[in-house]
């Protein structure tokens, strides 16, 4: 029995639906007949289905929920290749139950949806032909699973097994193989073992050389085991104190290569993790902005430097390019990267503190490539002032995009391009390169 001021949970409870559209985020809309809004994972768009509710109260504004059962299936579902996707188990995938093109298209239509909603642009407006492209190698038949992932972080359990999170919860879905693992990460055998007294183990297989990694996180009081994996590895540690990472034993360090240079990244670092990430990154973003002798450029959320490298090679000796990464670790990594190229420089800090004590009133070029939640409005009003003959906008989240090519258009830059990538198969992840120039007035 329940007090007026407690509210009534529904998770538990069952409704059979029919769904509707994909949405941001891994899962498909739906209506109950009472009209409740369900956010359903383990579905897809015009399947019938009975939807079971995860989280949720008589008054939410929605609901959570996983398909449970199937009553009429959609022609682009396949059984799940991996035994450890479906509802309660692991959160790592979203669309093992989808054929590869089904997941492609579905991203698209969640990029146009953020598009016109957050941004008011058809795709026609964004200069997107609405197409989300594979990586090269991943473009396989139904029921295959490219193994991509080269950095995997493993959750451990109470007893020291090996396992992933389940989705939006802290507990751990055991498993002895994750299907989308890189096989430099499934080779070190890290899921054969137990590990007790830790939290978590990052796996890190670089895939411009052979150096593996390890970053192991113990739980509170914990002691580190003595590793000894299939393959030679680098450890590193996790303090419980700071959170900062220490080198145990081996190099600090993994080495990757993109557009034909060695990058070093450092202490478990940012790096893409689709092996052909980078390159295609670098392509796309090369392709729009074709840099010219001589330009001035900012690289902003630079990480390691990977495109103000492959910038200060098209720009020649006579050009400049500025960096900006509020990572000491990841700046650290960029100077060093980039030490044979005096052209370019790094500096540490938040880019909206940084960027305006840098007194740059004007640059040709602009790269940016923000965290998750973007570059937000003050950020793009700046970038703006600048008068680039082109921006290069590199985006992990369709909705963060969407908001900052809105604020873009405010400011006088409009999309001339856009590039969808699926770098994440078998996730709702998308990545994205839209390449913006100033709107100009008519004569």
């Amino acid at each position: 029995m329940t007090t007026p001021t407690e509210k009534q949970s529904l998770v538990g409870e069952e409704y059979e639906v029919e769904v509707g559209p994909v949405a941001h985020g891994g899962h498909c809309i739906a209506r109950t007949a009472d009209g409740r809004v369900l956010f359903v994972r383990h579905t897809l768009p015009g399947e019938k289905i009975i939807a079971r509710v995860t989280e949720g109260e008589e008054d939410s504004r929605y609901l959570r929920a996983d398909a449970v059962r199937v009553i009429e299936a959609s022609k682009d579902r396949v059984e799940a290749p991996c035994r450890f996707a479906g509802p309660g188990k692991c959160g790592g995938c979203d669309w093992q139950h989808a054929k590869p093109g089904a997941q492609r298209r579905l991203k698209g239509e969640v990029i146009a949806e953020q598009l016109q909603r957050l941004a008011g642009l058809t795709p026609e407006e964004a200069g997107w032909d609405g197409t989300v492209m594979p990586a090269e190698g991943d473009k396989l038949p139904a029921g295959q699973v490219p193994a991509w992932r080269t950095r995997v972080q493993y959750a451990i359990d109470e007893e020291g097994r090996v396992g992933l999170r389940k989705h939006r919860s802290h507990d751990v879905e055991p498993v002895d193989h994750c299907m989308i693992a890189a096989q430099g990460v499934s080779e070190l055998g890290i899921e054969k073992r137990e590990w007790p007294q830790m939290a978590s183990v990052e796996a890190i297989a670089a895939t411009g050389s052979s150096d593996r990694q390890v970053v192991l996180t113990p739980r509170p009081g914990g002691r580190l085991p003595l590793v000894e994996l299939d393959k030679p590895v680098s450890v590193l540690r996790v303090e419980e104190k700071d959170g900062g990472v220490h080198r145990v034993h081996g190099r600090a360090f993994v080495r990757e290569r993109a557009d034909g240079r060695t990058y070093r990244v450092g202490m478990g670092g940012f790096w893409q993790v689709h092996p052909q990430a980078a390159d295609t990154l670098i392509k796309a973003v090369m392709q729009g902005l074709m840099p010219r002798k001589g330009e001035m450029a900012l690289d902003l959320y630079c990480g390691v430097g990977i495109f103000a490298g492959a910038i200060a090679e098209r720009v020649g000796e006579d050009g400049a390019v500025l960096g900006i990464e509020s990572s000491k670790r990841a700046v650290e990594d960029a100077r060093h990267n980039l030490q044979d190229m005096p052209r370019v420089r790094v500096e540490q800090g938040k880019v909206e503190q940084i960027l305006p004590r840098t007194r740059i009133t004007e640059c040709d070029l602009i790269v940016l490539d923000p965290p998750r939640a973007g570059a937000g409005k003050q950020t793009v009003k700046h970038l703006s002032s600048l008068g680039a003959r082109r921006i290069a906008y590199v985006a992990c989240d369709p909705a963060a995009l969407a908001r900052d090519l809105g604020y873009f258009r405010e400011n006088g830059y409009k999309v001339r391009t856009l590039r969808a990538f699926d770098l994440f198969p078998m996730t709702h992840h998308v990545e994205c390169v839209a390449i913006l120039e100033p709107v100009r007035e008519e004569a």
